[in-house]
């Protein structure tokens, strides 16, 4: 056991984790020259495209270190940047006993760093800061270290230069990772002990769960029972994550691995249980797992309502990989059956469409996304609202609580004035600024989550020519003044597109709703009138006018009562047309509304 070092990387997003991680598994020869290529760790062709982590990946490394000539086992978690998939990270972290800090020479330190920086510190982690992308031209080395040394407080022969792309460096990284991070300290006699911090679906063997043995040993063929769901399996298979899985016959306490008990059904396993035996249990599950929150949540329908099955099954999987998304059923009059779904952010969302389109070929509508209110009625009831749609009556609303975050922005100061004036518009409270540098600002803000979630990322990102780095966390809930705008066509109320908005924005959200729909609805016999209501009150309105059909055509000279006969039956007609007639939402409209932007 004295020769494992498990140890994850955390850093921004773009600061070179991957690429580092692809340096370490071509030195240790994990990885073999031709089997080798950029993002190694990273296997979904989503990640590739984009250029993201959005899983952690582990994997074990074999380093010869020189100086006592003894083979080290160090087994390695990638992680990811964005502020979305941070709830991967808390889990790759808990999984560990050291960090790697990366700092990106040319970027310095960034909002993600310094919030990942602090939960590895609340886990006890030995850090060991690494300053990335040295071989850049616009490398600003020293004063980079300046920040690491401000930050974490260590001494300047501690910190290690590499580069991912061209290797220098890797060696001093291993030499640390061996020297600096302690073995896993645990038990290899006591009760068996096990954290699941992460589960993938194989179509062909079940559901295989990734741990780390915290105390015991677990062998081929044990008998083994989750702690919290009080399941119990046989281990058809343990074994070691390489780049395959490696089968091996027994794992020891600081091991890595993976188990395959032949579960098929996804929830009998929950990422953050205890594995432990069935003849011998430990007496307490491990801790240091937080319960996911999700932020942002959005209606998921199938666009055929028979596949609404095939949604559920592909959710459940896809949940397993990702343990935080969080889905219950629930129905809609506009768009049949389907999910609330929780996401952390827009992202995650939007990756989440992704995967489900490609992984199962389910192609879904989301509905505009909202996050979750408290509505407090003159009767002294607390109704939870995850959707417009239960809004309570605004004569019987006594007031409502709208989520609101602690966000840290850091940036260069030439940006401030832009972003001030971006978060002032966002309704968001300033709170301080404090310089890191005398070029690196770091401003802390209060906003409403809610107006965070539609495009603030992309706004930040322009505003300060992606400069700017935002990283938050929630806070709690605060009353808000806030309204549901319904949007009726026909008076017909549409449910998918009823949003809760601000008061001071409803009008100005209701007029973009209004004239996107005239621009995206297809013209009937009939007029539609298209209208943005708050209650009782029309706050915005559009019409389409009707197809005329010719009616008149056939008649040449003659009488001006006989046009005027046709033209009586054709409003006649036209008036039963109105009231029968219903207006269909083309699924395509649907998809262009709720990308409002």
């Amino acid at each position: 056991m004295k020769n494992i070092r498990n140890f994850c990387v955390i850093a921004h997003i773009d600061h070179g984790k991957s690429t580092l991680s692809d340096r370490l598994l071509e030195t240790t020869k994990t990885i073999a020259a031709r089997d080798m290529k950029a993002q190694a760790l990273d296997s979904m062709d989503l990640e590739r495209e984009r250029g993201i982590t959005i899983k952690s990946h582990a994997i074990q490394l074999y380093h010869h270190h020189h100086k006592d000539g003894e083979v080290y086992t160090l087994n390695l978690i990638d992680t990811p940047g964005h502020v979305d998939f941070s709830y991967e990270v808390s889990r790759s972290i808990a999984a560990c006993e050291g960090a790697l800090l990366l700092v990106d020479a040319t970027q310095g330190i960034q909002a993600q760093t310094i919030s990942n920086l602090y939960l590895a510190i609340d886990h006890d982690l030995e850090i060991i800061p690494i300053i990335n992308k040295i071989d850049m031209p616009n490398a600003m080395i020293d004063e980079v270290m300046d920040q690491i040394i401000d930050l974490v407080g260590v001494k300047k022969e501690d910190i290690v230069l590499t580069s991912g792309k061209t290797g220098e460096g890797v060696e001093d990284l291993l030499t640390a990772i061996v020297e600096r991070i302690s073995a896993p300290k645990g038990d290899p006699e006591a009760p068996l002990q096990a954290l699941v911090f992460d589960s993938v679906f194989n179509s062909f063997r079940g559901v295989i769960a990734y741990f780390k043995i915290v105390n015991g040993t677990m062998k081929k063929g044990d008998k083994i029972r989750f702690f919290h769901t009080e399941k119990e399996y046989n281990a058809d298979e343990v074994g070691i994550l390489q780049l395959n899985m490696i089968p091996k016959q027994e794992m020891c306490a600081g091991d890595v691995g993976y188990v395959i008990t032949g579960i098929k059904v996804s929830k009998e396993i929950k990422v953050g249980d205890t594995i432990t035996h069935h003849a011998n249990p430990c007496e307490e599950a491990i801790h240091g797992f937080e319960e996911v929150k999700p932020m942002v949540f959005a209606g998921v329908y199938p666009i055929e309502n028979e596949d609404f099955e095939g949604l559920r099954e592909s959710l459940e999987k896809l949940q397993l990989n990702d343990s935080s998304l969080t889905f219950e059923p629930e129905s809609s009059a506009a768009l049949g059956f389907g999910f609330r779904c929780g996401f952390l952010g827009m992202l995650h969302l939007e990756i989440i469409q992704e995967r489900l389109s490609r992984e199962y070929d389910m192609e879904v509508i989301t509905t505009i996304p909202n996050v979750s209110y408290f509505a407090y009625t003159t009767k002294k009831e607390t109704v939870f609202l995850r959707t417009p749609v239960d809004f309570p009556d605004p004569t019987q609303l006594d007031y409502v609580e709208e989520p609101y975050i602690a966000a840290q922005i850091i940036t260069k100061p030439e940006y401030i004035g832009a972003i001030m004036s971006l978060c002032l518009d966002k309704r968001g409270i300033f709170k301080n600024q404090s310089y890191l540098t005398p070029t690196r600002v770091e401003m802390s803000l209060e906003l409403p989550l809610a107006e965070i979630v539609f495009d603030f990322y992309d706004r930040l990102k322009s505003i300060s020519r992606g400069y700017a780095s935002f990283d938050y966390h929630p806070i709690g809930y605060r009353e808000g003044d806030l309204v549901k705008v319904d949007i009726k066509l026909n008076a017909e109320p549409v449910d998918a597109l009823s949003a809760l908005v601000h008061r001071d924005k409803a009008y100005a959200f209701g007029r973009r709703i209004c004239e996107k729909l005239k621009e995206l609805l297809p013209k009937q016999q009939f007029v539609i009138a298209i209208q943005a209501a708050i209650g009782a009150k029309i706050i915005a309105r559009e019409t389409i006018s009707a197809m005329r059909k010719d009616v008149t055509a056939k008649c040449y000279g003659g009488d001006i009562s006989r046009k005027r006969k046709l033209l009586e039956k054709q409003k006649k007609g036209k008036k039963k047309m109105r009231q029968i007639g219903n207006v269909e939402v083309p699924q395509k409209a649907f998809i262009e509304v709720l990308k409002l932007d």
